[in-house]
């Protein structure tokens, strides 16, 4: 089923309504990230980082819309690792209701495949369902991928995806 998907690039009044949504990415991950709430009963998140998505170069906050509503966010960074030359694609988050429609799929592939630059994918081993999607998305990908060793974080699986198209 083809559903209209669109990407919004957000600016510095859509920071709360990112914040909010980043709540329920925050929840879905607690329980193999081992997040618990602050005091004031959401999950934390760190400021100084957050607002770097409307501040810095190569750094983005988008929404994803299907249909002209929200379905989720995608956050972009540019990737601050040692011998790294690429955007990450950090963060991606569709609501419950807009997957398994190939939201999440059309998005990353869109975002991938954007741009004359390499691109960072980095996946969380034990988040079952995102690293299954990942291993799909990089199969899959029109440009070439390939998987690389990075020490900093040991949970994480590791793609360079390079801008040369097959």
């Amino acid at each position: 089923m083809a559903v209209p998907i669109e990407l919004l690039q957000t600016g510095p009044e859509h920071v709360d309504l990112v914040r909010n949504l980043y709540q329920f990415y925050a929840y879905e991950s607690s329980d193999w990230e081992q997040e618990d709430i602050e005091v004031d009963g959401r999950f934390y998140i760190h400021e100084p980082h957050f607002q770097r998505y409307w501040a810095s170069p190569d750094w983005s906050a988008s929404l994803i819309l299907v249909d002209g509503f929200i379905a989720g966010f995608v956050l972009v960074e540019r990737s601050e690792l040692p011998g790294i030359d690429a955007l990450e694609l950090a963060d991606l988050f569709v609501l419950k209701k807009y997957r398994r429609l190939g939201v999440g799929r059309a998005v990353a592939r869109q975002v991938l495949g954007e741009g004359a630059h390499d691109w960072l994918l980095r996946c969380h081993v034990e988040d079952a369902p995102a690293l299954a999607f990942c291993q799909a998305l990089v199969a899959d990908l029109p440009r070439p991928v390939r998987e690389i060793p990075l020490d900093d974080e040991p949970a994480l699986r590791n793609y360079l995806v390079t801008q040369r198209l097959h």
